[in-house]
């Protein structure tokens, strides 16, 4: 691990791209929040540059600038929630058309795509797209969109983007588009459009603001036209962030290489403390090479983040008993704060996703997600232990 490098001038991207004080006329350092709904314009229909926040926001437009750059992105679009993000991308398709979506996903991701999406005729077949042999196999004529989360949640599984990308090219088709879920890794550790993605997303809410204060989405990509369609149904369809909520995420920015340093220590830390525990079943991060993924990690991503799950031994009932036990680590969904969280999975992120399925997956009643912050890591493994040992009794 101590031998993959960052890419290079993340850091002083993250702080200065996007937050030029000369576009202020007070010329603030830190830049402003823009509170208003409307600006004047010269002549009618005629705005400069701006018109009405729903529109546009200088607010939103720093923040935007500054993770097109991370990202590596010509443009980046910010949207109210992650959901709305993933909501926009989605509403570029047209009925008739089909999605092919990673089975391990996000249970908010899996419930659009079955519970609205298909009402609009669209259809997705969920698969395991880490086996290009299938991938290949259900790929078909009307395939718009292949949807991928890597790592996955929350059984942090890894896809090889580049040869999904491979597969999807080889076939000659312009009209297929690869869309990437980068919440968990953020583009400090993986850049999917580098890889050759022509669309990343990111729920704002978790890593990349970073302090559980903000729900807001961000789409990057390369591709202009992908960028007017997604800016003609934000503005159309309202799934707009506030500036408030834009200053705060910006400001998130600032410390995300540092942040992300920390939460990846902390994980290893608890990682190898969980898969050296005789209480836990298994343990499940990129991290560890004892992981499927781990070489794969190694080539495509410059870290591991901070998320690990595990297998508690026993059953529900042990699992309830560790959750209740937890003092450090807070009972609740989200992640990628400063704070530590576990999630289970099964009753909570993805219970939207039917028991029967969830089994097939392997996310079980005994799995257990950690979001890994930023407190010291003896303090996290001591209460990691403790609980554990108070949920055999």
């Amino acid at each position: 691990m101590d031998s993959l490098e960052p890419f290079p001038h993340f850091a002083t991207n993250a702080i200065h791209e996007g937050q030029d004080p000369d576009q202020w006329r007070s010329r603030a350092v830190v830049p402003l929040i823009s509170l208003s709904t409307t600006f004047k314009q010269d002549s009618p229909g005629e705005p400069f540059p701006y018109e009405y926040s729903r529109s546009g926001n200088p607010t939103r437009e720093v923040f935007e600038k500054c993770m097109a750059s991370l990202e590596l992105a010509k443009y980046a679009i910010a949207t109210s929630s992650g959901l709305a993000a993933q909501s926009l991308i989605a509403q570029t398709l047209q009925k008739g058309d089909h999605i092919v979506c990673m089975n391990d996903v996000y249970g908010g991701t899996y419930r659009y795509f079955k519970s609205i999406l298909s009402n609009f005729g669209v259809e997705t077949s969920f698969i395991d797209a880490a086996d290009l042999n299938v991938l290949d196999q259900t790929i078909r004529d009307n395939t718009k969109m292949i949807w991928l989360e890597s790592p996955t949640n929350p059984l942090l599984r890894l896809v090889d983007m580049k040869a999904v990308v491979e597969l999807v090219r080889g076939r000659g088709r312009k009209d297929l588009l690869v869309v990437v879920d980068n919440t968990f890794m953020t583009p400090y550790f993986q850049r999917p459009l580098e890889l050759g993605a022509d669309v990343v997303y990111h729920s704002v809410t978790k890593y990349l603001n970073g302090h559980s204060d903000v729900v807001m989405g961000v789409i990057c990509t390369n591709n202009e036209q992908l960028a007017k369609d997604f800016g003609f149904l934000q503005y159309a369809g309202g799934a707009v962030p506030s500036p408030f909520d834009c200053f705060l995420a910006n400001r998130g920015l600032k410390t995300l290489h540092l942040r992300m340093q920390a939460h990846q220590a902390n994980a290893l830390a608890v990682a190898r403390f969980l898969q050296g525990s005789p209480l836990v079943e298994e343990v499940l991060y990129p991290g560890l090479p004892s992981h499927p993924g781990h070489a794969l990690a190694l080539r495509q991503c410059r870290g591991f983040s901070g998320m690990v799950s595990f297998r508690i031994k026993g059953s529900l009932e042990n699992a309830k008993k560790f959750l209740k036990n937890c003092k450090l680590f807070i009972l609740a969904e989200s992640l990628g704060g400063y704070e530590s969280l576990v999630d289970h999975p099964a009753l909570m992120t993805h219970a939207s996703i039917p028991k029967e399925e969830r089994e097939k997956l392997g996310i079980s009643d005994t799995l257990l997600r950690l979001s890994v912050g930023l407190e010291d890591a003896a303090d996290l493994v001591a209460d990691l232990d403790q609980a554990l040992q108070a949920s055999m009794h």
